[in-house]
């Protein structure tokens, strides 16, 4: 025997899924006109807040770390002193390339002489073609070791600048790995990447990876409008713009998602990296003059059993479904509408819908009346429902 709280469920149930008639029959279906509408739609997603771009700080020069002039979350202007590596090595090559130089300048001022003494005493016949020769050849290797040496000495100068680091621009200090007293290696003079001394990025703009289903994926765009939220400021509300989908699927769980990057202007500096964000992307948002329930709409499958429970004839409706319909299944449906005469069959056209409520752009006018009936399967259910619990009622 059912309890009284089945019976009641059922009884809830039957309410729910259709209305009364004047002789006490439970109809499974109700009518309503079409209307104008607001439709909306929208997809979830969640992410997390990163910085669009990111700059890692490595020092050319190898040696001590004497000096760093910022933290983690320090705000740095291009050209602020970020740290000071060790000079001495650099200053020795400097001063080491600095001597050879001037080496170099008196060795050129003494070849220039000779070449110049050899030109008269060859033009004199004083000196053979070859001592000639190689006086020239003295000339031109003084030259070019002078050139050498130049070329040395503004290296050398260029390597104790390196033994500066300072920010090439306006960010924010988001790791620092390295500590005063560790020494590090130039990525110049080793096979290795270096040492990196900090990573910096400008958080005025930061922006979201979501992971977007890839059901709902089709219908993001880019430049579409985003509203996020995080829990850190729960009442408030930040708005991004999509930027761009990236085509490498994420599968995690047998879930298969895509990342949608989101561009959201910071200037507050409130988002940090790493905060995690719920996302709502709008892919709907149209007024429409006339809708209709998506309930009401039929296929030529389930409206042979729709059209059973208003008791219209089956002659009629094999006659209306004789011709086949472009868009059928697609964006054709069939409506049962209501007329002073009873229901009949009609076809109309859809647009958006927001699941809901669909768009009618033919087939319907504004104050027409159409009927809302379950879906074969449901009603299929309703009737096994009903029988059993009659049957439970005649056994008491």
């Amino acid at each position: 025997m059912y309890s009284k709280t089945f019976i009641f469920t059922f009884l809830l149930f039957l309410y729910a899924c259709g209305e009364s008639s004047d002789n006490g029959e439970t109809q499974f279906y109700k009518k309503q006109q079409t209307t104008s509408e607001t439709l909306e739609v929208s997809i979830d997603a969640s992410g997390v807040i990163e910085a669009i771009s990111s700059v890692e700080i490595k020092s050319k020069a190898s040696g001590e770390v004497l000096f760093l002039g910022a933290e983690v979350g320090d705000f740095i202007e291009k050209g602020y002193l970020l740290a000071q590596i060790d000079q001495r090595t650099a200053n020795n090559i400097l001063d080491q390339t600095k001597s050879d130089l001037e080496a170099a300048n008196v060795r050129l001022i003494n070849a220039k002489s000779q070449f110049e003494r050899g030109v008269e005493l060859h033009k004199n016949s004083s000196i053979s073609d070859k001592d000639f020769e190689d006086i020239k050849e003295n000339y031109a290797q003084a030259k070019s070791t002078l050139v050498r040496n130049e070329v040395s000495f503004e290296n050398a100068k260029i390597s104790l600048d390196d033994t500066e680091v300072r920010s090439p621009l306006n960010g924010t200090v988001i790791s620092r790995p390295v500590e005063v007293g560790q020494v590090i290696s130039s990525p110049t003079s080793a096979f290795g990447e270096g040492s990196i001394l900090m990573t910096m990025a400008d958080l005025s703009k930061v922006r979201v990876r979501a992971l977007v289903d890839e059901i709902d994926v089709g219908k993001v765009s880019i430049g579409q409008s985003v509203s996020i939220k995080v829990a850190a400021y729960r009442d408030k509300e930040f708005i991004g713009t999509v930027s761009k989908i990236e085509p490498q699927a994420y599968v995690q769980q047998n879930v298969t998602t895509f990342p949608v990057l989101i561009d959201i202007d910071n200037a507050e500096n409130l988002l940090l990296i790493g905060m995690n964000t719920d996302v709502v992307i709008e892919i709907l948002n149209k007024s429409v003059s006339l809708s209709v329930p998506t309930m009401s709409l039929r296929t030529r499958k389930d409206i042979y059993t729709a059209a059973a429970v208003l008791d219209m004839e089956k002659t009629n409706i094999d006659k209306f479904l004789e011709k086949k319909v472009k868009g059928e299944n697609f964006n054709k449906f069939i409506v049962i509408k209501d007329s002073k005469k009873g229901p009949f069959l009609t076809w109309v056209k859809v647009g958006v819908s927001d699941l809901y409520n669909v768009e009618i752009i033919e087939g319907l006018n504004n104050g027409d009346t159409i009927y809302i009936l379950p879906s074969k399967s449901l009603f299929d259910y309703q009737e096994r429902f009903k029988q059993r619990v009659q049957r439970t009622f005649s056994l008491g």
